[in-house]
């Protein structure tokens, strides 16, 4: 097969460190890619919500598969023009993908299909969500409907700063996304998330996995397009892992049931209260950083399994996973998730991938025209290790971040430290 990837950050790197392994495969392509995917696949330059013109690029470059890594291009309706000029594609259409685009329909679907999740009003005036706010008190949760790269959720702890979190959006900080608000009921217990490949009808469930979305340590500081994950997930029991998948699985059928043909990764991201498991939000493509842990842990093929989901027969794909744990901590530019310098040199990545299990994937990177590797990007590179258990997983993740530097470099030093103590951690 000859493969053309969408996208540029970690998750892309991910995708194409698995694909470029497999036997089937003889080539892949990049759009845009970064530092990092130069080295093993060929970066493009095409404009990747524009359908048409991936369409036309994937025919002229005798393309057999688009796999779609980002959610712009899939609320775009990439995957619709690329299926339409006959070429495979690996993503849902616009209407699928409006479970991502659109807080709002995500929920009106879930509430159709009695598919656990909080509470919530959407509003497209400042004036009546304040009101409601008033009215429901705090805590509360402030969400812009749209796409915000994971920024445009505010958990709100008391009342003067969700009223902030609703003036922001319909002042116009995330655009167009935040022109409707949702407002949702704040729910108590830990996160997780599970992605899924389904064709619509097969659902293949992959191991669950916990992000950490705030800046900084101890769940401070504002909300992220992610911080650091590790996957499996000790502190979910087996009641509530089932729990997921079944709802995962409903959630399928009922996109089945409206008609939305659904091929890709479906993510889920769950909250485990005391009634259960709940739906905080579903995502219409893999999960940023989730993918960095959860495909090292992937044996079997995965091209074959885009292919299938593709093309639906998915029923004929078995996985096979390791048994080995993964943890994954992200590097970040000073500043970010606000404004952030790029361009700085960056090293020690060699000497990190030294370590045993540790691999680099790139996230925010480019190559000068010099060879030399330079930040450009929020969030840079994802130190990823894989171990025999959790510890172990984690203590190489952070022997590979010491050994990689550049300028105004930050990370979490607590990826995966909660979860080590049990789930007790949580009942505070």
């Amino acid at each position: 097969m000859r493969i053309l990837v969408l996208g540029g950050g970690g998750r892309e790197h991910a995708i194409v460190t698995s694909l470029v392994t497999s036997p089937v495969v003889t080539a892949v392509m990049v759009a845009p890619g970064n530092g990092g995917t130069a080295a093993i696949a060929e970066n493009v330059s095409l404009a990747i919500e524009d359908g048409e013109a991936v369409a036309a690029f994937a025919r002229e470059n005798a393309i057999d598969l688009v796999v779609i890594g980002p959610e712009a291009p899939l609320v775009a309706g990439v995957a619709d023009s690329v299926r339409a000029a006959g070429i495979a594609a690996f993503g849902p259409g616009a209407e699928g993908a409006r479970l991502e685009g659109s807080k709002e329909f995500a929920k009106e679907l879930m509430r159709r299909h009695n598919i656990p999740t909080g509470e919530s009003r959407a509003f497209t005036d400042l004036e009546p969500a304040l009101a409601y706010l008033d009215e429901v008190g705090a805590p509360v949760v402030v969400k812009a409907d749209g796409l915000a790269a994971g920024k445009g959720v505010t958990v709100a702890m008391d009342l003067s700063i969700a009223r902030d979190a609703v003036r922001e959006c319909f002042a116009g900080r995330f655009g167009e996304a935040g022109s409707t608000v949702l407002i949702e009921e704040y729910l108590v217990g830990p996160e997780c998330s599970i992605l899924a490949f389904t064709d619509g009808h097969t659902v293949l469930l992959m191991a669950p996995a916990q992000d950490h979305k705030r800046a900084y340590e101890d769940d401070q500081g504002p909300n992220t397009g992610g911080m650091g994950v590790y996957s499996p997930v000790p502190i979910v029991t087996p009641h509530e892992h089932a729990a997921m998948v079944a709802i995962m699985e409903h959630t399928v059928e009922a996109l089945a049931e409206e008609d939305i043909d659904y091929r890709g990764v479906l993510y889920g991201g769950f909250i485990l209260t005391d009634d259960g498991p709940k739906v905080l939000e579903f995502n219409a493509r893999s999960g940023d950083p989730e993918t960095q842990v959860v495909l090292p842990r992937l044996k079997s093929d995965l091209a074959g399994a885009m292919l299938a989901t593709a093309e639906g027969r998915l029923a004929d794909i078995d996985l096979e996973w390791s048994d080995e744990w993964a943890v994954s901590v992200v590097l970040a530019s000073g500043g970010y998730p606000g404004d952030y310098d790029t361009d700085m040199p960056i090293s020690g990545i060699d000497r990190a991938e030294q370590v045993p299990g540790v691999i680099v994937y790139h996230a925010g990177t480019r190559l000068a025209g010099d060879g030399h590797l330079l930040t450009a990007g929020g969030r840079v590179l994802n130190v990823t290790a894989l171990g025999p258990d959790f510890a172990s997983a984690r203590e190489r993740a952070y022997e590979g971040v010491a050994a990689i530097s550049f300028d105004g470099m930050f990370y979490r030093s607590d990826i995966g430290a909660r979860a080590l103590r049990g789930r007790a951690a949580w009942m505070v």
